[in-house]
């Protein structure tokens, strides 16, 4: 039995395609929400927070772009978050939202696993594009089910250091800088180093698979 054919993607050309979405969906909320606890404090952070996500749809609206279904979710999820923040008055309610959701995500992620419909795969098609003859590959199959049972735990590890650090501190209003300081350095120890672990077993798939396509062409 051969393999299909394969054109291979560059690395450095997938990065640019997924580096402005990682951009938009992750780092510029985390530093919106910062500068402004920094200058108006929590409940302006809350606000810049959520107009943020909504300037986002506002503006592909206006510029006539679909709007990702996961860009509606999270401005949904944001807004509630801050309504029941602001009901509460509590910083916690904030951010143990998300926490509680992640760990559900990370069920999600070994479910998928276990249906054979590995959830990576399909988030990854979300930032970057991969011929579909790369996606039929036995290896690419077997590479997204390992990739997400990787993020299925790094996403609950994340989590529990997160909800450990909230119910430890408390979590007063002027101690919010800090929790972000502390929280974001920890999950992107841990993010970081299973970026790097997908990326090199990534690189080494495409390698393998460079090496295989030539001789699935000569015996055919």
């Amino acid at each position: 039995m051969t393999h299909p054919h394969v054109t291979l993607p560059r690395l450095t050309s997938l990065a640019r395609q997924a580096a402005p979405r990682l951009l938009e969906g992750v780092v510029a909320p985390l530093a919106v929400f910062y500068a402004a606890l920094a200058l108006l404090g929590f409940t302006g952070a809350l606000a810049a927070a959520t107009a943020w996500v909504y300037a986002g749809v506002i503006w592909r609206l206006i510029r006539r772009r679909p709007v990702p279904a996961t860009m509606i979710v999270a401005a949904i999820a944001i807004t509630g978050r801050a309504l029941l923040a602001l009901w509460t008055g509590s910083p916690v309610v904030y951010f143990l939202q998300p926490e509680v959701g992640t760990i559900c995500v990370s069920m999600v992620f070994l479910a998928s696993v276990r249906l054979r419909r590995p959830l990576v795969q399909k988030l990854t098609l979300d930032y970057i594009h991969l011929p579909s003859a790369v996606l039929r590959h036995e290896r690419v199959r077997r590479f997204f089910a390992r990739i997400t049972l990787l993020w299925a735990f790094v996403l609950l590890a994340n989590s529990t250091v997160s909800i450990w650090l909230l119910v430890r501190e408390q979590l007063p209003e002027q101690s919010v800088a800090d929790y972000l300081l502390v929280r974001t350095a920890i999950v992107a120890a841990i993010s970081g180093t299973a970026i790097w672990v997908s990326v090199h077993a990534f690189r080494r798939l495409l390698r393998r698979l460079h090496h295989e396509t030539p001789k699935a062409a000569i015996t055919t």
